[in-house]
């Protein structure tokens, strides 16, 4: 009850803050991650969790789960098939080069063997826009941007599971059965996505009978009785559950507009408190003793990780794509580490391989100073647009088929996740 009641308390702080935030580069994101350490053991102690801790990888996992289903009801499957060569880049050869250069920087500076190096690179790929929503939940960023970092965040998590998954395998004492595990990994994946398909189809056909439907205050229940449904389907048969919460909410929004438009109050409201209630559950484990056992040079691949990695990597990634400057610039910056990586750094603590622990603590430390990163620069940058824009700067953004684009992008949600409007 304590930990309700802390919640409680932040989440009325946040609230009360939140027009401020929304102005400023303070961040709800960051209050909640505060507000976990100040209660946990290393100050106040009024809260005790360990990485162990059921309630830690639950916790990620639900808003991880909530969070890629309600960014799945944002892709639009026209837009994205005429614009799909910068995820494909992005995720094609951006996420490959940012495992690569975060494994040979954490091998070099922590002094972790190959495959544990790998495994902090594949870990830390993943990017997750929540922490940088003022960027994909602003109408006066292009829509191109937008749907370049939301398509990305929403498909690299359940690229990087198999690889994180495998370099456990090998860096443990299972490494003998690497091969096994790539199958099953393959149909955890194929599962997700088949379930992540046909549930949605299965719900919407059931729609349309004529002694079904639902009245309409209840409307909004049903996409979250299908993301419920989905979440318990899927940790029943190992599917994977981000992979098929993403195709779901994509699935979901173009077979059925209206269903998409009911839910999406109260889904984008249901992700803040899953998001809010993890991000204080991974404070909690953000305790002196977590940042004092790492080492410098530890801190130096973190500070590379964040500044260098990722937008050296996306910058390549995207050599030669038509896309303005400015955009390019601002996806590379934007690249936070998110729940994907809470989780998935917890599965290496708790596969018990060498050096798992100090692994963990250098992705949990790299996370905490993202989240600070991200969170607190997206506002700021977001209003450059508009500021460039009523300045009058031309940008080559100013065509025919960029502005075409901008009524359809403000579909997408006015309201911000981590920033609240003013």
């Amino acid at each position: 009850m304590v930990l309700v009641a802390v919640f409680g308390v932040a989440l009325l702080v946040a609230v009360l803050l939140s027009g401020l935030a929304a102005r400023t580069v303070l961040s709800t994101s960051l209050l909640f991650l505060l507000g976990g350490a100040l209660v946990s053991d290393g100050f106040l102690g009024l809260i005790h969790i360990t990485a162990d801790s059921e309630i830690v990888s639950v916790t990620a996992d639900l808003a991880l789960f909530a969070v890629l289903f309600t960014d799945g009801m944002h892709v639009s499957f026209p837009k994205l098939r005429q614009n799909w060569k910068n995820p494909a880049r992005a995720l094609g050869l951006g996420m490959p080069l940012a495992m690569a250069g975060m494994a040979l920087i954490t091998h070099y500076l922590v002094g972790l063997d190959w495959t544990t190096s790998f495994l902090v690179g594949a870990v830390l790929a993943p990017t997750d826009p929540v922490f940088a929503s003022a960027i994909v939940g602003r109408r006066e960023v292009p829509a191109r941007l937008w749907q370049l970092l939301n398509v990305e965040s929403g498909i690299n998590e359940g690229l990087a599971l198999p690889v994180v998954l495998v370099l456990i395998a090998a860096a443990g004492p299972t490494s003998g059965h690497t091969q096994a595990s790539i199958g099953e990994i393959a149909l955890e994946l194929s599962l997700g996505l088949v379930f992540g398909i046909v549930l949605p189809l299965a719900v919407a056909g059931l729609v349309r009978l004529r002694l079904l439907g639902a009245e309409p205050k209840l409307q909004p229940l049903m996409p979250l009785a299908t993301g419920i449904i989905l979440y318990g389907l899927c940790h029943l048969t190992h599917a994977n559950p981000y992979l098929a919460a993403f195709s779901a909410g994509a699935v979901l929004a173009s077979i059925s507009p209206e269903a998409k438009s009911h839910f999406e109050p109260l889904g984008e409201i249901l992700a803040e408190l899953a998001k809010f209630a993890a991000l204080l559950v991974f404070g909690a484990l953000l305790t002196p003793q977590l940042f004092g056992d790492l080492s410098v040079g530890g801190y130096v691949a973190v500070v590379l990780a964040i500044v260098l990695i990722r937008p050296a990597s996306f910058l390549v990634s995207l050599l030669g794509a038509r896309i303005d400057r400015r955009e390019k610039l601002v996806a590379a910056w934007f690249g936070p580490k998110g729940f994907a990586s809470v989780v998935y750094g917890l599965l290496v603590l708790q596969a018990g391989i060498p050096d798992g622990e100090e692994a963990y603590t250098l992705i949990a430390v790299c996370i905490a100073f993202s989240i600070i990163a991200h969170s607190s620069t997206d506002v700021p940058i977001g209003r450059l647009f508009d500021v460039e824009d009523l300045a009058g700067i031309p940008s080559e953004d100013d065509t025919p088929q960029q502005t075409a684009a901008v009524p359809a992008q403000s579909s997408a949600p006015d309201q911000e996740k981590d920033h609240a409007s003013p």
